[in-house]
């Protein structure tokens, strides 16, 4: 009889579950749809067509079919359609699942980290300092860089979480502080003689060596998709099977009952913020170290890591902060960005519409009953949370 309720609340569980990848996978079909009545409604040329929607609704439609296909699929083409596709699809995600990863942790803390931005520009100033101006053996040399950008990242975010833990301030107008100092920093960095290239007035580092540079695999895929799937298999372990996972799963539940329960609250901030933060330096050295669009290392400058830390909070939303989810979650991402590219090519559709396919995505994820109710057979999960010990 004991083990009755036992089995309940693992069935209770499984379809929770279950809820929450139909919805996933409801907001996608969503927002697919909703792009494409977007890219109907902004071509003049398939608009034209509705003024014979009564007398001959073929036009009309052919036209809505031939805009819609033809762009989802250069998406698809761009995105997974060839090994070089799949190549570019890795090469976008790697950053995003690093990011998301460290994002995602400290949701499960309750924490919002919105200073994954500055994190990530503070590991590509430290893995890119090492590369160029450090002179080490091959993979010493590669080692000591990506070390630099996680300690970097890891203190720019326990700085976050000291001053949250001392002092009360909410993390998130601290981070967003940080990253605006983080940004001036770097635009300070590149002026100065240890960062500015030789002959070179505008904000641009030397180009890091080889011997620090993640060896290619194929086209634009690097070993450091790789180091972020391996990230991802390490905050799965640290979260489900450590004490400190443990601690951090019960200070977002409940930071209260926690505390009672002898757990350092404050202490487990101040570590969380530390992970998160050096999670999002990896995302950076990834961005420092690895090829560029060209397949050649781009070097250090004032765009280098784009929005990565803001990007980083839609995959961990999306992935429901979860390592697995993460990575898939940054793989879909990711593929938007590479196939975005193919479909303005090749179909001519704007690539922001990838950007609003994203944000799509994640506020049906996040606001589930509207999935719920625009396809009956999708139920809403019990509690939705994306933060906490639940999400």
């Amino acid at each position: 009889m004991a083990e009755e309720p036992a089995d309940d609340a693992r069935r209770a569980a499984l379809r929770d579950r279950g809820r929450r990848w139909a919805t996933t996978a409801g907001s996608i079909l969503l927002a697919l749809l909703v792009g494409a009545v977007l890219m109907i409604v902004s071509d003049p040329d398939v608009i034209s067509q509705y003024a014979y929607v009564f007398t001959a609704p073929q036009l009309a439609l052919g036209a809505s079919w031939t805009k819609v296909a033809g762009a989802y699929s250069a998406l698809l083409a761009g995105a997974v359609g060839s090994p070089a596709a799949l190549a570019a699809t890795a090469w976008q995600a790697a950053p995003l699942i690093a990011a998301g990863l460290g994002v995602g942790i400290a949701f499960r803390a309750g924490l919002f980290n919105i200073g994954a931005q500055g994190q990530a520009i503070w590991g590509s100033i430290a893995a890119a300092y090492v590369g160029f101006a450090w002179s080490l053996p091959p993979v010493v040399h590669l080692l000591v860089a990506v070390v630099a950008g996680v300690l970097f990242g890891a203190v720019w975010g326990g700085i976050v979480g000291l001053i949250k833990a001392k002092t009360g301030a909410h993390e998130v107008i601290v981070t967003i502080m940080m990253n605006f100092i983080a940004a001036s920093s770097l635009a300070w960095l590149l002026l100065t003689p240890a960062f500015l290239r030789p002959g070179r007035i505008d904000p641009l580092a030397p180009p890091i060596q080889p011997s620090a540079a993640f060896p290619v695999i194929y086209g634009q895929l690097h070993v450091g998709f790789l180091v972020a799937l391996v990230a991802a298999a390490i905050v799965w372990w640290l979260m489900e099977r450590s004490t400190i996972g443990f601690a951090i799963r019960a200070v977002g539940s409940n930071a209260s009952a926690a505390a009672t329960a002898g757990i350092n609250v404050a202490g487990t901030t101040m570590v969380t913020m530390a992970i998160s933060g050096a999670l999002a330096g990896l995302a950076g050295v990834m961005y420092a170290l690895g090829p560029g669009a060209n397949a050649v290392a781009t070097p250090l400058s004032l765009g280098l890591v784009g929005s990565v830390g803001f990007d980083a909070l839609t995959v961990a939303l999306l992935g429901r902060s979860r390592p697995v989810g993460t990575v898939l979650a940054g793989l879909l991402f990711g593929g938007l960005h590479s196939g975005g590219l193919a479909m303005q090519s090749l179909a001519q559709t704007p690539l922001t519409l990838s950007t609003v396919l994203q944000a799509l995505i994640v506020l049906f994820v996040a606001a589930p009953a509207i999935v719920s109710a625009l396809i009956p057979k999708v139920r809403a999960p019990r509690r939705p949370a994306l933060v906490g010990g639940e999400a």
